[in-house]
Formats: C-alpha cells, sequence, structure tokens
C-alpha cells in the first residue's frame, strides 16, 4: 500500500550518506589542489548566459551543461528529466504519462503546470520552442542526437523575456569529421520499444546531421500506451570561416497517447496501477503532429563584429480526449487545436578593447515571435466525438515583439561587469466563432521592461564570487486568459483583467575549481513575485485564474564533480529552497493563507552518482567507450504539496538506479550494449501531482523497478 503522508523520515536518514559522500571529495578535492597532482581532467566548457557565451566558470550565473556522454548513458533517452536530474535548481518530474508531458521546473517556476512546459523558456538550435505567452513541450528535444543541453537559472534568464523563470537550450551533435551511421535498439519493462537511425557527416564545405526514432510502450498504469516517431536533422553550409548557415527541421508525431489521469489519495492505496476516474470508459488520450523548419545564419563581418539572423515556421495538431467530472458518466469531451507559429530574431554582436585594461563583448538585437491557434471543442461519447456538437470555436493568437541588449564589460585582471536590458511587448487575443453561449472574445496586451546587472570578481585563478539582479515578467497563457470567474461560476469569456506576474531576482554564487579534476559551484538566490497567478475557480474541466497572491522563493544550489581518477568520478547536485505565498488569497471558497508552500515544489532535493569506467573517457567525448562503465544513482526528494491550501500531500523519499554499458568491436565496428535498472528497490511513490485537480486526482504514481536493454552499433563509412 502506499502511503501519500510524508516520508522525510526516509529522507533525512538517506541524506547523510550522499553528504558523507560529498564531504569525502570536498576533501580530497583540496587535498588534490594542496598537492597540485590532479585526478584526473574535467574539460573546459562554453555555455551561453544571457544572450553571450562564455567559459562556465568565467559565467557570472548559475549555469549548467549537460553533455553528451551523460545524456547518452541516460537510458533510452526518451525523457529530458533523466539528462537533467543532476541539475541543481531544476525538479524535473516524470508522470509517467506522455499524453502531458513532464513537469519541469526551475527554482519553483512552472511549477504549477498541468501538462507541457510552463513558465521557463525552451530553446533547440537557436530556434525557440515555447510560444510567446509561455507554453513549451519538452518532447520537443531529440535526445537521442542531442550534443549537449544548457540549462541557465537566475536573473541573465530573463535577458530571454516572457516567462523565463530559466531557460533549457538543446543543441543537435554537429555533423562528424567523417561521414557515419549508427542504429540504436532497446527493449524494456511494460512493452517498452525503442530504435534511433542516425547518419552524419561532412563533405567539402557542406555537413549533417539526421535522426528518426521511434517509441512505444505499452505502459504500466492502465490506459498509459504511447506511440510516437520523431525526425531531426540540421543541415550546414560553410562556405568560409566567417559564415555559416543551418537548416533545422524537426518532426513529431504522436499517434497515441493514452491518459490515466491522476489517482485520488483512496485509489492511490488501493491499485497505484489503476488508471483515473473514467479514463478506461471515456477513453481518455491524445493525439499530437507537429511539423517544423528553421534557418540560423550566422556571418563575422570582421575580426570584432558578427550578426546572427534566425527565422522559422511551424505548425502543431493537437486533439485530446477527457474524461467526464460524474463517475460512470458515457459523456465527455474533446478539445483540438490546429496551431501555426513562425518567429524571425536578429542579434549584432561583437567585442572590442576599449583600453589596455577594459575591453566589451556585447550583443543586441530584436525578437518578433507570433502563435495563432484555432481552437475547438465538443462532446464525445465513450471516447468519440458526437457530430455537430461543437461547443467551443474560437481563434486566439499570442505575439510578442521585443527588443534586447546585453554589454559584458571586463575591467583589468579581477573584475567583470555585466549589464542587460530586455524590453518586451505581449499580445493576446481571442475570437470567439461559437457566440450561443455570448460573445466571449477579447484582447489584452502586457509590456515590461526587464533590465539585469552583475559584477563578478576573479578572486584568484581558481575562484570566482559573483553577484546579479534583475526583474522578470511572466503573463498569463492563452487558457488562462479563456475563462472568466462570475460568482461562483465560470463563463466563457476573455479575462483582460488579469496582469502578468511581475518578479525580482537577486542572487549570489562561488565558482571554485581548486585542480583539473575538481569543481564546485554554490549559489543563493532569492525571487520575490507580485500578482502572481493562481487558480480561482475550477468547475466542470473550467479553470478562471486571478492576481491574487505575491510570492517568494528562495534557497541555495551547490553542484559538485570530482574525479577521484581516470576511472572514477563523482557527481552531486544539492537544492535546498522555500517557496511560499506571502500574502493570503482566495481559490474559490478556500482561503489560501500566507506562508503556504507553493504546490510541486520540495524543500529539498539531492542527487548523487557514482561514475566508474574500465576504459579513460573525457566527459566531452563523443566516441563509445570501450570496455565496461557503470553509473549507481540516487535521487532523493522531500515530500510536495498538490494544491495551494496545503491540505494533500506526496511523501519524500529516495529513488535508486544502476546503469552500466560494455563497448567492444565487431571486426572494425564499434559496438555498445547498455542495460539500467530504474528504482533499484521497487519503491511505491508519488512521481508527480497535479496541482489543484478540482476531483482531488492529484496523485500520479512513478513506476515501480524497471528494466531496458539496449545495443548500439555505430558504422563509420571509412572502414567499410
Amino acid at each position: 500500500m502506499v502511503s501519500v503522508v510524508s516520508r522525510q523520515r526516509f529522507f533525512y536518514k538517506s541524506v547523510p550518506c550522499s553528504l558523507i559522500l560529498l564531504g569525502s571529495a570536498l576533501f580530497s578535492g583540496l587535498a588534490t589542489a594542496q598537492s597540485d597532482q590532479p585526478a584526473g581532467t574535467l574539460e573546459p566548457v562554453v555555455v551561453t548566459v544571457g544572450r553571450l557565451e562564455q567559459e562556465r566558470f568565467d559565467a557570472p550565473a548559475s549555469v549548467d551543461s549537460v553533455d553528451a556522454q551523460t545524456i547518452l548513458n541516460s537510458g533510452a533517452r526518451v525523457n529530458l528529466s533523466s539528462a537533467l536530474d543532476g541539475v541543481p535548481g531544476v525538479v524535473s518530474l516524470n508522470r509517467n504519462n506522455y499524453a502531458q508531458d513532464l513537469q519541469i521546473s526551475i527554482r519553483g517556476f512552472g511549477a504549477r503546470s498541468t501538462f507541457g512546459l510552463r513558465g521557463i523558456r525552451l530553446i533547440i538550435d537557436d530556434i525557440p520552442a515555447t510560444t510567446p505567452d509561455g507554453q513549451g513541450q519538452s518532447s520537443s528535444v531529440s535526445l537521442t542526437s542531442a550534443d549537449r543541453i544548457e540549462v541557465l537559472r537566475g536573473p541573465l534568464a530573463q535577458l530571454y523575456g516572457n516567462s523565463s523563470g530559466g531557460v533549457i537550450r538543446a543543441f543537435t551533435r554537429p555533423p562528424a569529421a567523417e561521414p557515419e551511421a549508427s542504429a540504436e535498439l532497446y527493449t524494456g519493462s511494460y512493452g517498452l520499444l525503442r530504435s534511433d537511425w542516425q547518419a552524419s557527416g561532412r563533405s567539402g564545405t557542406w555537413g549533417g546531421v539526421a535522426d528518426l526514432s521511434t517509441f512505444q510502450t505499452d505502459g504500466w498504469r492502465d490506459n498509459s500506451a504511447a506511440r510516437r516517431e520523431q525526425f531531426n536533422t540540421v543541415m550546414s553550409w560553410t562556405p568560409s570561416q566567417d559564415t555559416r548557415l543551418r537548416v533545422i527541421a524537426n518532426v513529431f508525431n504522436m499517434p497515441l497517447a493514452q491518459d490515466p489521469l491522476g489517482l485520488t489519495a483512496a485509489q492511490l492505496a488501493a491499485r497505484p496501477a489503476q488508471a483515473g476516474t473514467n479514463a478506461l470508459l471515456n477513453r481518455t488520450r491524445k493525439e499530437v503532429s507537429q511539423e517544423q523548419v528553421g534557418l540560423v545564419f550566422e556571418q563575422r563581418l570582421s575580426a570584432e563584429v558578427g550578426w546572427l539572423l534566425r527565422s522559422y515556421v511551424g505548425s502543431r495538431d493537437n486533439l485530446q480526449y477527457q474524461a467526464s467530472a460524474t463517475p460512470g458518466s458515457q459523456n465527455a469531451s474533446w478539445v483540438g487545436l490546429d496551431r501555426l507559429y513562425s518567429g524571425l530574431g536578429l542579434q549584432l554582436n561583437g567585442r572590442h578593447r576599449l583600453s589596455e585594461s577594459v575591453a566589451v563583448q556585447w550583443v543586441a538585437g530584436i525578437d518578433l515571435d507570433r502563435s495563432a491557434e484555432g481552437r475547438q471543442a465538443g462532446q464525445s461519447v465513450l471516447g468519440e466525438k458526437v457530430p455537430g456538437s461543437i461547443t467551443r470555436d474560437e481563434d486566439n493568437v499570442a505575439a510578442n515583439r521585443d527588443a534586447f541588449a546585453q554589454a559584458n564589460w571586463f575591467l583589468g585582471d579581477r573584475w567583470t561587469l555585466v549589464t542587460g536590458l530586455r524590453s518586451s511587448q505581449v499580445g493576446l487575443s481571442s475570437t470567439d466563432r461559437y457566440l450561443s453561449d455570448g460573445n466571449g472574445s477579447g484582447e489584452v496586451k502586457y509590456r515590461a521592461i526587464s533590465p539585469v546587472a552583475g559584477l563578478t570578481w576573479h578572486a584568484t585563478p581558481t575562484v570566482n564570487v559573483y553577484a546579479n539582479a534583475g526583474r522578470g515578467f511572466e503573463t498569463p497563457t492563452l487558457s488562462e486568459v479563456a475563462y472568466t470567474r462570475s460568482g461562483n461560476t465560470i463563463v466563457g469569456v476573455f479575462n483582460p483583467a488579469l496582469e502578468a506576474a511581475r518578479s525580482r531576482h537577486e542572487e549570489l554564487g562561488l565558482k571554485w575549481r581548486p585542480s583539473n579534476g575538481f569543481m564546485m559551484d554554490a549559489a543563493l538566490f532569492r525571487v520575490r513575485t507580485e500578482d502572481e497567478i493562481v487558480a480561482s475557480l475550477s468547475s466542470a474541466g473550467r479553470t478562471a485564474f486571478s492576481n491574487a497572491a505575491a510570492t517568494q522563493r528562495q534557497g541555495a544550489e551547490l553542484a559538485l564533480r570530482y574525479r577521484f581518477d581516470a576511472h572514477w568520478r563523482l557527481d552531486s547536485a544539492l537544492t535546498l529552497m522555500q517557496a511560499e505565498y506571502a500574502s493570503a488569497f482566495t481559490s474559490g471558497s478556500t482561503t489560501v493563507a500566507a506562508g503556504n508552500a507553493l504546490p510541486a515544489v520540495p524543500q529539498r532535493q539531492l542527487y548523487t552518482a557514482l561514475n566508474w569506467s574500465g576504459q579513460p573517457v573525457r566527459s566531452t567525448d563523443r566516441a563509445q567507450a570501450q570496455g565496461l562503465g557503470a553509473r549507481l544513482e540516487w535521487i532523493g526528494r522531500s515530500g510536495i504539496w498538490a494544491n495551494d491550501a496545503n491540505t494533500a500531500r506526496a511523501g519524500g523519499g529516495g529513488v535508486v538506479n544502476l546503469r552500466a554499458w560494455y563497448g567492444w568491436r565487431w571486426g572494425k565496428l564499434p559496438l555498445q550494449a547498455f542495460g539500467a535498472i530504474d528504482n533499484l528497490v521497487s519503491r511505491q511513490y508519488v512521481g508527480s501531482v497535479i496541482v489543484n485537480q478540482a476531483q482531488l486526482q492529484y496523485y500520479e504514481p512513478a513506476l515501480p523497478r524497471n528494466w531496458m536493454l539496449g545495443v548500439r552499433l555505430n558504422v563509420p563509412f571509412g572502414v567499410l
């Protein structure tokens, strides 16, 4: 039987073991630094901070980069959560529900999302994957062809505009120096089947990567089967050292994603594998197809100045069959959207030396993005549309028009000053075509100026200390302005009175590299938000929102990586966070008290992984490792609240995962076998929560112990 109460004792009993590993590594790192005998090498990493590239160590912000080898060894590379578990400040909750995507939050932003990403920006190969109103899907990232994933947290993320509580940037691998092809096949628990087919190479000034992956599962829970295919390609043309053109195309097709829904506490205790109320009867599911093509052109005009142009266009079709709120009812509803989106961005960047001791690196640009969708809804019976039963028919548009600038001032050898500003205008509108219930049309515009500033003190060659601050904002999404509360009822009228949330971000950080095999990043942060967007009333599948509360998020983050030698490495990430409502407000008929915790945000989270490799492999090397390798992971979280009133809670605890791989050569062809056991001790726990679910179906159970086996074959054309 699964308990929904807090398992904090388990968490506290498990944390000391990981802290001992942290402490041991810290002591070893100090010893290594004092003896000047590096225990391995951690490669320097270049990341994008704000809108400018810098080495991660010198970057005046909390930013992490997940390298290709870590992504490769994270499993079947279906869920982004597997790659982000080791990033501090990030909570990535796997719903094990492909109809609703992952629940990812950064420093508490995005935690209230009931589906997809919300409140954080997702960018793939310089192309935005978040709509102007702040919505996105993590499934847009092709993990099988990803070279690295960067995660930016804190004030400098505000330079990306609306809903930038954090920024996730994914990059497709560069073309291989010599043409090659690879194939991967995976199988696992609950009918998991995964394949990937990839080709990569260069010829003269041309290069390209093409990747096709497939995935299907029967699912552990009832009504949780899914099938999907994804194609990602990046073709590049580099006619000179100063010019590069990339064409990026993506296709995502998910013809079936059954929705098992959330469970009540009683359902969870009785049988976690069951589907939620009416899921089987109403055949709850989702169908998605998305196509996109983008172009990125870069040119260096001189040794000091260059420019970048990006443009993209795409479409997304989404059809979802929902459940009735009345147990045993055959009558339910469906929602469909047909979205067309596009965007254009232009930026100019440069670097100049102003004097012998002062230099400046700068960027300035504009972003224009638009998303237009036709949205319909109607009645369904036993999971099929009822002809002629349209109950919603409207055209929705979200668009932004932004300008930004950033400058990094290098003041001698000891100081770096960062200044930045973004001017944003976001417009939301709805044209109601279903007028039998009145005209629900409306529009609203939001404007914001987001300044940021930071200062880095390069105290020693191995220690950097930084502080920065900034302002940000988060507009409502189109779905959040779709309804208005009228007394104790919800009406289908656009709500232009819903304000954007405004936030102030502050951060103080330390980066320490005492040796080539040891790194530690630490940060303290505080975020204060006014006009937080909260659920005001939920009824019959509709939710009206209001600005009813101020919130405060504050905490600490610690990331540590230590190479004991060329074979052993320890990775750890600790997050301590207090996220709470700073003022009381009313949600429906419930008063939410000041001091209540924000739902879906754990106060404590710790990730620790011990890695072993039989053959020395650099962390940034894409080549297949030879010999045996393994990783033992422990992921622990404290309990999380499922609603604003803090009356429903999912307990905390820790999960152990084991991964192993073995590389060898079959003739001249390199092969690699991969195996994984997740949730090694088969602990029963809640993987994620559906915040403020109206029928109290808050809980989405995690998988019990599950396994996976895979094989990868790489074929360099030169050996054939």
